[in-house]
């Protein structure tokens, strides 16, 4: 019987048997050696396939069987991890052929929300969980949290890196096996358990992917096939001076076919065979530029484009952002020339807010920093951009959490309580996407670890910050039908005071009834009382969140919650005006009810 043939790379399982399919262009031979045969050597070699591929089809190979590659050159074997490995049984074992069909999705059809919609959590694997359930967290674990996730009213998880890395512990941003999910979280059924119960839920997930850089520790795709130049990575790899970056000694060569056809194909993958919503790349400015400032690598940009122009064709509607962190506004759009992301991450905001809510004293918080914050756009889309005050870079190695920052020695205290949920009341109202890093809902101090669970206790202690949060992601998403404008990318600052440290923004998406929002913050240590400030439109203004409720805390006073009724009058270049009352370091959000 003549032996299959089986497209696709790494191990293929087919009926009977499994192909396999690497590329090491260099070779003299390759054979499969594994579990099916024993791990004799040269039992199963491969055939030359043409342009450096290698393949055979084994019969009885079946899933979660080990394997690995020996790659023969002259005198020289490496026994090497296949690259397309989809699992591993650790970053120094072997590959384990894995068959994505047999996981049951239970009729997934799930459709992330639009993305001017979307509230983002961005989560951890290991260490969101109970201190209780030891210092690695797992997929399990993350999905046991999901009610968390439906009580907060977020609606996308995004996940720091999971493929799998050196050791147990790690941010994820040092990829060893770039198709193999971790093995020390749950592998890749653990993921696809994770994404199917949020789809079931409602909650979209979004991947960080790192293609700026592989490894650099535990990378058996250095000098994968024995080939190298200027002792540099070999085929994976730039073998020159652009093989360097902040991250190890480990670009890849966005120039050869066989690089790039690694790279589409893992984004591809995380589409098709893991139900994933959407991708964040990992600090795009080192794809597109050696330095991260310039754009000397102009075929990393080209991979970038032609990545997402496939994931944008064949997979409506997932997001892609960038973290590129540039002020780059050829990284968004699809115009030919730009990068084909729908969005990136926003150091624009985050870094004058962060500035602002950190200052110890009132007069050093700059109103029109955090107007110019607001009103950031890119290529004139003010929903281009994911605005947030904590991300995974934002609170470890020596940034410390936004509570921390403002009150080190009480990170619960008042101080933080107020300003850390004022800088939740301008997140989750400015024009973008709004993201949240885990356990800022609760006031988590201690600075981020990839070996640190979170402190549970603040999340049982402090609900009734978590309370506020979810009160302000409910309006952020509309779900009452009357607070549509912080959807759209409507922004006018029409009030920036910077003597008494106020701030007055209208947002809206059309305009109108249940539409129109007006967003007062009050960046001061002091009450307002009797302030008077401009409306858009006359009548009822409803009150919709005061962030001193004392539901919220035992620390607030309620000050100033009740409705406003707009007058005829201008004031701040506006028809109309009103006068409020607004407790310290607190937002208040109306909505236009007409009359």
């Amino acid at each position: 019987m003549s032996e299959p043939y089986v497209y696709g790379m790494g191990a293929i399982p087919y009926a009977g048997g499994c192909a396999f399919r690497v590329w090491a262009p260099h070779a003299d031979n390759v054979s499969v050696r594994g579990d099916f045969n024993n791990w004799i050597e040269f039992a199963n070699p491969m055939r030359h396939d043409g342009w450096g591929y290698w393949y055979t089809a084994v019969a009885g190979a079946h899933a979660s069987q080990q394997y690995r590659f020996r790659i023969s050159v002259g005198w020289q074997h490496f026994d090497r991890i296949d690259p397309y490995a989809h699992a591993v049984t650790s970053s120094m074992g072997n590959g384990i052929i894995h068959d994505h069909g047999h996981f049951d999705w239970q009729f997934d059809d799930f459709h992330i929300a639009e993305h001017n919609e979307l509230v983002i959590h961005e989560v951890h694997v290991g260490s969101f969980h109970e201190a209780w359930g030891g210092r690695n967290g797992t997929f399990e674990q993350l999905t046991n949290k999901i009610g968390h996730f439906l009580h907060l009213g977020i609606n996308a998880v995004e996940l720091m890196p999971v493929c799998e890395f050196a050791g147990n512990y790690s941010w994820g941003y040092n990829p060893a096996h770039m198709f193999a999910v971790e093995s020390s979280y749950g592998g890749p059924d653990g993921l696809k358990t994770f994404v199917r119960e949020c789809h079931r839920y409602g909650i979209a997930v979004i991947l960080d992917v790192v293609y700026n850089h592989f490894g650099p520790s535990d990378l058996d795709l250095w000098q994968f096939d024995g080939w190298s130049d200027n002792d540099k990575g070999g085929i994976y790899f730039y073998n020159d001076h652009r093989s360097v970056t902040p991250w190890g000694d480990t670009r890849p060569d966005y120039r050869r076919g066989e690089v790039r056809q690694f790279i589409h194909d893992n984004a591809l993958t995380w589409m098709w065979d893991y139900h994933i919503d959407g991708l964040r790349y990992d600090m795009t400015a080192y794809i597109r530029s050696t330095d991260g400032t310039t754009t000397d690598l102009p075929e990393g940009f080209d991979l970038l484009r032609w990545v997402n122009g496939t994931i944008r064709h064949r997979y409506p509607g997932r997001i892609l952002i960038a973290e590129d962190l540039a002020s780059n506004d050829t990284v968004v759009g699809q115009d030919g020339n730009d990068a084909g992301f729908h969005t990136q991450w926003d150091g624009n905001f985050v870094h004058p807010l962060r500035a602002a809510l950190g200052a110890y004293n009132d007069a050093d918080r700059s109103m029109t920093a955090v107007r110019d914050a607001l009103l950031y756009h890119y290529d004139g889309q003010p929903m281009r951009r994911v605005v947030y005050i904590e991300s995974h870079d934002e609170v470890a190695n020596g940034k410390a959490r936004v509570v921390a920052d403002i009150a080190p020695h009480n990170p619960q205290g008042w101080q933080a309580q107020k300003r850390s949920t004022l800088g939740a009341g301008i997140t989750l109202t400015a024009p973008g996407i709004p993201m949240l890093f885990q356990g800022e809902e609760f006031l988590q101090g201690a600075w981020f670890r990839d070996d640190d669970p979170l402190d549970w206790w603040l999340n049982d202690r402090y609900q009734g910050i978590v309370v506020l949060h979810r009160d302000l992601i409910r309006l952020r998403r509309n779900l009452d039908g009357d607070t549509r404008g912080l959807c759209g990318s409507g922004i006018n600052v029409f009030h920036c005071n910077d003597d008494l440290k106020l701030i007055a923004y209208q947002r809206w998406d059309q305009h109108g009834i249940g539409d129109d929002v007006v967003v007062v913050a009050n960046f001061s240590h002091q009450s307002r009382h009797n302030h008077r400030i401009g409306l858009p439109e006359g009548g009822t203004w409803k009150l919709k969140l005061n962030s001193d409720s004392a539901d919220y805390s035992t620390d607030f006073g309620g000050f100033g919650s009740y409705d406003a009724t707009a007058w005829v009058g201008s004031c701040d270049g506006l028809s109309h005006h009103t006068s409020i009352d607004i407790a310290p370091y607190s937002v208040l959000i109306y909505s236009w009810y007409g009359g």
